[in-house]
């Protein structure tokens, strides 16, 4: 693999001056840039980070004779059903595109169990060759979308959770009117102390959706509450905590909207740690339609996110940015939709005024 370079290019640095940075040999870092596996785990990271470091550049080796036909998927977790539905959409169109999925995983375990961004793919993208690349909720790093632009290797992001780049293109659902309708669903059956919890505070999808939140009680006459806003993590144990401070507050709220899935399964768990009950005592609407939504008791109302749909049209965006043919917009949404199940309910009432 050679370093870049050509007529009006500065030069990079050469691979022996990579191997001499990283403390090993060029046959080593050679391995490195071209993707070997027989290399240790420490001096592959001692490799890759003199490479960042060094800012040398891997070319890739596409066959300009042929066209690509596969297409890289990067997701942040092969261990989660968002990542299942959205490969099942990507793999939909790239079958009638005639076009295979590769798929990689960016979030791997270092040897102490920490959670580390594998960079991998890149060094496999470059010895494959590849029609382009789709990320879900991975943010490569600059350097990375440096590389894919150089090479002019196209790439799109779906559900992306910050916002992207200039000029990158980007599939999402719409998040704002998402939150628009979840919280429209719970002021129509009466409540009016209706709480929210977020993602962590700056990530685009939240954001949209408390900002949906809050337009829906504005339309509906009702204040904004700044105690009923609530910003965690991603994940059930931290939902847990954030609605177990909104059942403490002097006046709780009665119904609650979060703003993923996963979050509502934790909501659960507090609910029935107090005694409460769902729909009957906290009304409670998710987002994403997990199919795990349909398995607790209730089974959750929630806003369906189309994440199949999403993969499939970003897939088939990649690909005229392959033939030449750039979207006249870079951000593509599409319609979010309430799901009506069994955990939402007019407010009921309770000893203490709950009601």
């Amino acid at each position: 693999m050679a370093r870049s370079g050509g007529a009006g290019m500065t030069a990079g640095p050469t691979l022996a001056v990579v191997a001499r940075e990283a403390g090993v040999s060029v046959p080593t870092a050679s391995k490195v840039v071209n993707g070997r596996e027989d290399v240790a785990p420490e001096t592959r990271r001692r490799v890759t980070e003199a490479l960042d470091r060094l800012g040398y550049i891997r070319r890739p080796r596409f066959d300009g004779a042929r066209s690509p036909r596969l297409v890289d998927l990067v997701v942040h977790s092969l261990g989660d059903s968002a990542s299942g539905a959205v490969l099942h959409g990507a793999e939909e169109a790239a079958h009638d595109a005639g076009l295979e999925i590769v798929v990689s995983a960016a979030l791997t375990r270092d040897r102490a169990g920490r959670p580390e961004r594998e960079r991998a793919w890149l060094d496999k993208l470059v010895l494959r060759g590849s029609a382009g690349v789709l990320f879900h909720l991975v943010e490569p790093a600059g350097p990375q979308y440096a590389w894919l632009e150089q090479h002019r290797v196209p790439f799109a992001l779906i559900d992306p959770v910050h916002e992207p780049p200039p000029g990158a293109v980007s599939v999402g659902g719409a998040n704002w009117q998402g939150g628009v309708t979840a919280t429209e669903h719970l002021l129509s059956l009466g409540h009016e102390r209706v709480a929210v919890v977020a993602g962590r505070r700056r990530t685009m999808p939240g954001a949209a959706r408390v900002a949906g939140y809050r337009s829906a009680l504005a339309a509906a006459g009702l204040s904004h509450r700044p105690e009923y806003v609530r910003h965690t993590g991603p994940d059930e144990t931290a939902a847990r905590r954030r609605m177990r401070e909104l059942l403490d507050l002097p006046e709780p709220p009665t119904a609650v909207f979060l703003c993923s899935d996963r979050m509502a399964f934790g909501v659960y768990e507090a609910l029935a740690e107090r005694g409460l009950r769902v729909p009957e005592d906290m009304s409670v609407v998710g987002f994403d339609d997990l199919p795990e939504a349909r398995w607790p008791a209730p089974a959750l109302t929630t806003v369906r996110q189309p994440l199949a749909e999403m993969a499939a049209t970003a897939l088939r965006l990649l690909l005229r940015m392959k033939d030449g043919h750039r979207p006249e917009s870079t951000r593509t949404e599409l319609s979010t939709r309430l799901v009506e199940r069994a955990s939402t309910a007019p407010p009921g009432s309770r000893p203490g005024g709950r009601g």
